[in-house]
């Protein structure tokens, strides 16, 4: 009887497993063509392969894995640079901020229609990949990093607001700063005459900004076009010393989706 033990077990354990599996990287059901590198495999192959942050400029200087090259997705340019790095000979690994995220795998999409093989995601992201290896990631420019820098999902959600708790907040202390592109922002801002505009591509307007509200002590509220940026800018704040500070959850698309509902 023991020799089925075996068998009768991985028939009832494997498509658990399967399961948690689809369930934690919802995307490997949606890009089931797609190959996947895990985290050890990664490690082991670091010096062998070329690594590509699809992510915004913004986020891969905020946090990225060391050595690898930041070609953001919808860049005009991404799949001339990519062929470029292709001519080397290495398997190119993808990724994003992982697990829900699913530019690694569309970025894996557009290197094979434009004939390239070898080509793999690292659906697991910036963030496993941080904690699991802080001295190969770099946090605001430096490496190794602190694990413990990490903001957590409870430490966001402490500085986030609906719409309604949001406005409530603005009074003439409070400063309202919209980091939308201007191509979100059109020629709608928010809380006319009372925000400033700052994308987060203008870095040293920004810091100037920031600099400006930490000696000021005055709070500020911050929103986005959908609730996704904040999280990096907060990295900043934080190393900033900036405390007293507040996002607006769902951005903008969420502010008009509450008055018209």
């Amino acid at each position: 009887m023991k020799p089925l033990i075996l068998p009768l077990i991985a028939l009832f354990l494997f498509p658990a497993l399967s399961q948690a599996q689809s369930e934690e990287y919802p995307g490997r059901r949606v890009y089931p063509k797609v190959q996947i590198y895990d985290t050890e495999k990664l490690n082991q192959s670091f010096d062998d392969v070329i690594i590509i942050d699809v992510r915004s400029k913004y986020e891969f200087d905020t946090l990225h894995v060391n050595t690898a090259i930041n070609i953001p997705l919808n860049s005009r340019q991404f799949t001339k640079r990519v062929t470029a790095l292709n001519t080397v000979g290495k398997p190119i690994v993808f990724y994003c901020n992982g697990h829900s995220c699913y530019k690694s795998y569309k970025a894996c999409l557009k290197a094979q229609k434009a004939g390239m093989d070898n080509i793999f995601s690292y659906d697991s992201g910036i963030f496993d990949w941080a904690r699991a290896h802080p001295e190969k990631a770099t946090m605001l420019g430096r490496t190794p990093m602190d694990p413990k820098q990490l903001i957590s999902k409870s430490k966001l959600k402490e500085h986030s607001l609906d719409p309604d708790q949001f406005q409530a907040k603005i009074n003439n202390d409070t400063v309202i700063l919209d980091i939308r592109e201007p191509a979100q922002r059109g020629l709608l801002d928010l809380f006319p005459y009372r925000q400033e505009n700052i994308s987060l591509v203008k870095k040293q307007k920004l810091v100037k900004f920031l600099t400006k509200i930490l000696n000021s002590g005055k709070p500020l509220l911050i929103y986005d076009e959908a609730g996704k940026q904040v999280r990096w800018l907060q990295y900043y704040l934080e190393a900033k010393g900036i405390s007293n500070y507040y996002f607006m959850t769902g951005g903008a698309r969420n502010f008009f989706k509450s008055i018209s509902g």
